[in-house]
């Protein structure tokens, strides 16, 4: 991999109080559906079921996390290795106030589709679209996304 020009990462404070709302929403409807049930059994098993899945998306959380988006002259990749956006696809960058965007983040748009995928907190692929932020820190990805629009500026020759 070639030298950083940026680095996005996770709040500390952020994600904790992220963790810890799902996991409450998650615990707290488990509890609910055992120390007082519904009446009806299918109610009881559909409150098991959804905090099942809080608690499941939870840990999913946790896990993306524990990773960081990474601006290189190739592109945009995690540090887990996941390749977001090519350099050679992307063809600009929304940020403004009313861009459909990550809370504290960019949307990158690319010349092509990928597959979606999501790391909850961090970022997401839909389409052409990749967005970068959520419970990260606001003046890295403002950072990142500033560097991006200058080597695309550069790259573009505008």
């Amino acid at each position: 991999m070639t030298e950083p020009l940026a680095t996005v990462s996770p709040s500390k404070i952020r994600r904790l109080f992220g963790l810890s709302v799902l996991l409450l929403l998650g615990g707290g409807v488990i509890y609910i559906a055992l120390a007082q049930p519904p009446a009806e059994r299918l109610w009881q098993l559909f409150l098991l079921g959804f905090g099942g899945v809080v608690l499941w998306q939870a840990e999913t959380f946790r896990r993306a996390t524990l990773a960081s988006v990474i601006l290189t002259e190739a592109g945009l990749v995690s540090s887990d290795g996941t390749v977001l956006a090519p350099m050679d696809q992307i063809t600009g960058v929304d940020r403004g106030v009313f861009a459909m965007k990550p809370s504290n983040g960019f949307v990158v748009r690319l010349k092509s589709g990928g597959k979606s995928a999501w790391a909850p907190g961090l970022w997401w692929r839909l389409g052409r679209r990749v967005g970068v932020g959520g419970v990260t820190v606001a003046a890295q990805t403002k950072f990142m996304s500033e560097i991006l629009i200058a080597r695309l500026a550069e790259r573009d020759g505008s």
